[in-house]
């Protein structure tokens, strides 16, 4: 992969984290469109990577909650943010548990695999639709809401299932205001991020030799600069705009992903 398809695929991986239409999908409708033919481990690293780049770019926009959270930590008590961490931690245990144990399998999903993700993305149209339905309500995310959207998190690991899509539909048909469902989702996948990235460097996985780290740094940064610009505006587009807007973006490319692949 060159230097200039890797920016082109950071610049997308950075504009669609933070809406609900799958950047791990469109990544690998980009490499595809592209015609990447990396193996499965190789475009797995580049997805990771560019996964770390928009975790980064959310650090630093979501920089004041994050320290409020921490000062929480640190002082010892059971108050809001506290609680928040603690439903932070909740929400990882799925998406831990289906990342060690079907880790190889989900990898293999890694290459390009546009009738897979087509299909995925028509999943993400119905949620999104079914969603947009339901009441809004100004109830809180609670502890047993933080597992069943960790669920979906976890789910939202197949390349065409939007994760912030999966977890704010999912956080909003159990009842949970629209605007605290969007910060606990885009606020709940950093420390899996980055713990998955730490994993990776420890034991090893996550080897840039043989890499051409010229055009992984390139898409690393286009990535972390364009979820810069996408998560200062678009998170208010998220909770602002109806999810059947998203619904029917998500059905009309994964219609066109499906008949792409059926007919190439």
């Amino acid at each position: 992969m060159d230097i200039l398809d890797s920016i082109i695929l950071g610049i997308i991986q950075g504009l669609t984290e933070f809406l609900p239409v799958s950047s791990s999908g469109h990544l690998e409708l980009g490499k595809a469109i592209l015609g990447d033919q990396s193996l499965p481990e190789e475009s797995l690293l580049l997805t990771v990577l560019l996964h770390f780049a928009t975790a980064l770019s959310t650090v630093v926009v979501f920089r004041k909650d994050i320290l409020s959270i921490l000062k929480s930590l640190f002082s010892f008590s059971w108050d809001e943010d506290t609680q928040f961490i603690v439903k932070i931690i909740v929400s990882m245990i799925p998406a831990v548990i289906i990342g060690l144990l079907f880790e190889k399998q989900l990898e293999d999903l890694f290459g390009a695999n546009i009738l897979f993700v087509g299909c995925m993305l028509l999943i993400t149209a119905v949620l999104l639709f079914f969603a947009d339905k339901a009441k809004s309500t100004n109830k809180p995310v609670n502890f047993k809401d933080a597992f069943i959207i960790g669920i979906s998190q976890a789910i939202a690991m197949l390349p065409g299932i939007s994760r912030s899509g999966a977890t704010i539909s999912t956080s909003v048909l159990l009842g949970n205001d629209k605007t605290k469902a969007a910060r606990f989702s885009f606020l709940m996948v950093i420390p899996l991020i980055f713990g998955k990235i730490a994993k990776d460097i420890i034991g090893g996985d996550l080897s840039l030799d043989g890499q051409n780290t010229l055009a992984l740094s390139a898409g690393f940064v286009a990535a972390f600069l364009a979820g810069l610009v996408a998560c200062t505006w678009m998170i208010s587009l998220v909770k602002k705009s109806k999810l059947s807007y998203f619904a029917i973006y998500c059905a009309i490319v994964g219609c066109i992903a499906i008949g792409f692949s059926i007919l190439s």
